[in-house]
């Protein structure tokens, strides 16, 4: 995280109708700097989650970087400038995105792709640093984009565990969401929903339906029962997105979930594993927990990941 607090009154919005979603969204701060971008953030995490792994970037078999919102320059690569800063020569390099909150599913899917392809590649770097794309943090009606850099080592065994991966998408809504760009100041960028509606309503109830089905899927096809699971991430958006999926899939969060949307607001794909981590910390989830951790996406995408949580016996 950056060290700079930003407050939520400090967080232009445009007008009062947004300034009164803006206050009621359970968001009191983020933190914000805009000397670093996306891949210094990066690259921040990346060396933290090496040095408490004990591992040496040059011993990475693979770096697999979540796309940025917005690329400071065309053509060139971020996750090979990645690549280079860290030293992870010998790394196959690339990036994984197009999903928006969502875009962490595809990277684990390639991770676990990648370590059961190869048996001599033993260890995953999957990075992502968060930047809101346009210079208005506050993205109305949904929520307000902090900064963060966050880097996950995924190998064949470690503290926790991911059992399974389920990810659903509807081209119906890709520009839902968006940003015009072209032959505009970044200072006129602006993230902008094209049918408020839609989202509030037509999305919402899409969303229940599938998170709903998909939860049953998931719990079906790996033998367990809703009273197996002892705790449900999110990722962080509002408080009202909060209570909409506890009532639509009859669960209750995790506490770490408010705690950080209070604090950091919306991290885009960082946000469910920032709320693992915290629960973790907090002890929220005990060693051998089931958690499973819920991610949706306006392009639209729907992710679900059951992991589960101390050392692992097995390896993964």
């Amino acid at each position: 995280m950056p060290e700079h607090t930003l407050p939520i009154a400090d967080v232009r919005t445009l007008d009062e109708t947004e300034r009164a979603t803006r206050d009621g969204l359970g968001i009191d701060t983020v933190r914000a700097d805009d000397r670093l971008n996306s891949v210094t953030l990066a690259e921040r995490a990346a060396r933290r989650a090496l040095e408490q792994a004990g591992l040496d970037a040059r011993d990475l078999g693979a770096l697999v970087m979540v796309e940025s919102r917005v690329q400071e320059t065309f053509l060139s690569s971020e996750a090979t400038r990645l690549q280079h800063r860290l030293g992870a020569d010998h790394a196959t390099t690339f990036s994984v995105g197009g999903l928006g909150c969502v875009s962490i599913t595809p990277a684990l899917l390639t991770a676990r792709g990648l370590l059961a392809a190869d048996p001599a590649l033993d260890d995953v770097l999957v990075v992502h640093g968060s930047k809101p794309a346009a210079a208005l943090r506050y993205r109305h009606p949904v929520t307000v984009n902090g900064d963060a850099g966050q880097a996950l080592l995924l190998s064949r065994s470690g503290r926790t565990r991911v059992l399974d991966i389920m990810q659903l998408t509807n081209g119906r809504y890709w520009d839902l969401f968006h940003v015009d760009y072209r032959d505009r100041p970044t200072t006129q960028w602006r993230e902008q929903c094209t049918e408020p509606s839609t989202y509030t309503f037509r999305l919402a109830m899409e969303t229940r339906n599938r998170l709903s089905a998909m939860l049953d899927d998931l719990l079906r096809r790996n033998g367990i029962g809703r009273g197996d699971v002892a705790g449900f991430v999110s990722q962080n958006l509002s408080a009202g997105s909060f209570t909409f999926l506890e009532d639509a899939l009859d669960i209750e969060l995790l506490p770490a979930c408010r705690e950080n949307l209070r604090q950091f607001g919306h991290l885009g794909p960082n946000d469910v594993f920032l709320n693992l981590r915290t629960a973790l910390d907090r002890k929220e989830l005990a060693p051998g927990d089931l958690a499973v951790l819920i991610n949706v996406s306006p392009v639209a995408a729907w992710s679900l990941l059951l992991v589960e949580t101390g050392p692992q016996e097995d390896t993964a």
